[in-house]
Order: C-alpha cells, then sequence, then structure tokens
C-alpha cells in the first residue's frame, strides 16, 4: 500500500496549486494523508480527486477546513495505525508537541507538520514522520513530501525536488 504525506501547503498563499511532482505521486496512491495547514478547502477538494484523504488542521486553516476536520486523528491502513496532528502549540518543540499528543494511544507512526523540516526517525519501534512542506520550504534547501510503503513494514521516505 502506498500513501503519500504532505503538510504545510499554505495554498493559494504560496503557490497557485499542488506541484507536478508532487501529483504524480498522487496517481497511485492509496491513501493521502494531509498533516494540517491547508488554508483552504479547495486543497481537500484537489486532493480528493486522487482518492481517499484523511488529514487534520492546522493553526492557519480556514473555518471550512476547520469544521470538516479535528485537530488530532488516528487512521488505521494495511495494519498500522498512523497518529496525525499538525503539531502547533505552546511549550515544548513542534515534534515533542506531536508525541504527546498520542503517548497511550498504541500507534505504528505518528505524522505531523508545522515546522516545515522534514523528519523520519524512530523511537523504539515507533516511526516519527514530518514531510516537510511540497509548496512553502522556508529554511530548507528543496521542497518536500512523504511516502509511505505498507507491507509487514512501513518503509518511509522523503521525496524531495526544486520546483521553482
Amino acid at each position: 500500500m502506498k500513501i503519500v504525506v504532505l503538510s504545510d501547503t499554505h495554498l493559494p498563499k504560496r503557490k497557485n496549486g499542488l506541484p507536478d511532482r508532487l501529483l504524480e505521486e498522487l496517481k497511485d496512491a492509496e491513501l493521502i494523508i494531509h498533516a494540517g495547514d491547508w488554508l483552504t478547502i479547495d486543497v481537500y477538494h484537489q486532493l480528493r480527486a486522487y482518492g481517499r484523504v484523511e488529514g487534520v488542521y492546522g493553526n492557519v486553516d480556514h473555518e471550512d477546513i476547520i469544521g470538516l476536520l479535528s485537530s488530532k486523528k488516528i487512521v488505521e491502513a494495511g495494519g498500522f495505525r498512523f497518529g496525525i496532528t499538525h503539531g502547533h502549540g505552546k511549550g515544548k518543540t513542534t515534534e515533542k508537541r506531536a508525541i504527546v499528543e498520542f503517548e497511550g494511544e498504541n500507534v505504528d507512526c505518528i505524522i505531523y507538520g508545522h515546522s516545515h523540516i522534514p523528519v523520519k526517525r524512530y523511537e523504539g519501534n515507533l516511526l516519527i514522520f514530518n514531510p516537510g512542506s511540497p509548496t512553502d520550504k522556508r529554511r530548507q534547501k528543496l521542497f518536500s513530501f512523504g511516502v509511505l510503503t505498507l507491507s509487514d513494514k512501513i518503509t518511509a521516505e522523503h521525496i524531495f525536488f526544486n520546483e521553482e
């Protein structure tokens, strides 16, 4: 099973649309996960054209997104449990806030956004994953999003690209 993971699209503020590199990966995705800061509902509808979309709202999202999604979600796919949150808030780092959000929830992977910094690391068997941003790289050299491949394990990779 292939899952495309993205966050912090901030559309249309940062770009006019989703980049071609991302759109190419969406064509055969079985699930799309967005970790917040969509900005407008249009991004949700565009992603839905490619398949099943799961996600949460972030700190800059419009009311239509907040009305549709929650701030925290657990999604089951391919026999694994994914905890999704944006990661915004006060105190701690973005990553630590995301981890605390799912304490005691028995998830296999925590997906978060907010920082725009790609992260792939493990705490024991728990995958901690931030896809970065495909449209607002901030201080990163490249834009990014993630692809998770599910088999008997979760294989995670970042797709880095520069589309100016």
